[in-house]
């Protein structure tokens, strides 16, 4: 485990309540890239099996407590994804 280590995850691990917060608020998830989130997705996914395979300790638990915050902002994202359309349709000029 790595001072450092946690450190990253903690401050990542900050910042996704509060986009996913502000998804359920606005329920417009325009500016948001799925493909970012997935990409992020895959680098915890990894981050947990190193830990799994290599350096097991408690910090496993930060990378899936970080996954499970991205993918729920990813899902939330497609669930709102169909709203976000007509709103940027109508603030685009004719």
């Amino acid at each position: 485990m790595s001072a450092f280590e946690v450190g990253m995850l903690v401050c990542f691990g900050i910042s996704w309540p509060i986009s996913i917060a502000k998804s359920l608020r606005t329920r417009i998830v325009a500016g948001k890239s799925p493909l970012f989130m997935g990409v992020l997705c895959l680098g915890y996914a990894f981050g947990i099996l190193h830990k799994l395979l290599y350096s097991l300790d408690w910090v496993v638990g930060l990378y899936a407590l970080n996954l499970a915050l991205v993918a729920t902002d990813l899902a939330l994202y497609f669930k709102f994804l169909p709203h976000t359309a007509p709103a940027a349709a109508r603030a685009s000029p004719p």
